[in-house]
């Protein structure tokens, strides 16, 4: 009896330490891999706009994969606001679940017209971005109100094979006009490596927008050179939006220089209901 005793502890001993080290693993899978223990979050797609290129997402991106968020940064071609948000619808189709769609400058001109009925976009974010209606156009958006003095800082137009043009920031104004709130020789870099917009797709109509019938939320900054702040408001107030943000002294890339801002409005907006 005593022998049978003594066995049956020993079994439930073992058994109490096989549990224990499977709490302890799973305990420390949740711990190594946020993204698994973090189930349910959307896909955040990043669009970036003219004279930038995704490497201008990496401070948000930072912050939403720390938290567990799928995240996909869009080579946006830049070619033409038709044809950029077809390529980025064709990737948003290939998304199970739910997404926060998100456009920077140019970026949300195509934003706005890539969503295509795709009923996974949950939420459109607009940072410092174009939220045209309907036949507008990123030059006469940026137009409306006084302020932008993008015209007087780029580059003679680069001839393209097919007749278009393609357009650049001139480098050595690149940090007073894009990015005044981002360090001199940050400002170098993104002035090396920034990817031309055509002259065509500055001035191609919008299609139908997005933001009447998908929830929107807008961000920017009030020392935006690009797009004046007062455009900002005008659009995020006729979008309706859900949350509006100016930041204070922030410049055209405030993903850049204020990418916490950025990032929290991007999760209230996957947080909506």
């Amino acid at each position: 009896m005593n022998m049978l005793i003594r066995r049956n502890g020993i079994r439930l001993l073992l058994i109490a330490a096989l549990s224990l080290g499977i709490i302890l693993i799973t305990s420390l899978g949740a711990i190594m891999n946020p993204a698994n223990a973090q189930d349910n979050k959307p896909t955040v797609v990043l669009v970036h706009g003219a004279f930038a290129e995704s490497a201008s997402w990496d401070g948000v991106l930072t912050k939403l994969i720390t938290k567990g968020y799928p995240t996909i940064a869009v080579a946006n071609p830049l070619r033409g606001v038709k044809s950029d948000a077809d390529y980025v619808a064709s990737i948003l189709k290939d998304i199970k679940g739910p997404i926060v769609l998100v456009g920077h400058s140019y970026g949300g001109s195509v934003i706005t017209n890539a969503v295509n009925g795709n009923q996974n976009v949950k939420a459109l974010v607009y940072v410092a971005g174009f939220a045209p209606e309907t036949g507008e156009t990123a030059v006469a958006l940026s137009g409306r109100y006084p302020g932008s003095t993008l015209g007087l800082t780029l580059a003679p137009p680069i001839a393209l094979p097919d007749g278009g043009k393609d357009l650049y920031i001139q480098q050595s104004k690149f940090h007073a006009q894009f990015a005044a709130d981002v360090p001199v020789a940050d400002a170098k870099l993104m002035a090396s490596t920034q990817r031309p917009a055509t002259d065509a797709a500055l001035n191609e109509a919008s299609g139908a927008p997005a933001w009447k019938s998908t929830p929107s939320w807008f961000i920017y900054g009030d020392r935006d050179l690009n797009i004046p702040a007062a455009v900002h408001a005008f659009m995020a107030k006729r979008a309706g939006s859900k949350e509006t943000i100016a930041v204070k002294g922030a410049s055209h890339v405030v993903m850049i220089s204020h990418p916490d801002a950025v990032a929290r409005l991007i999760e209230h907006a996957a947080a909506a209901k």
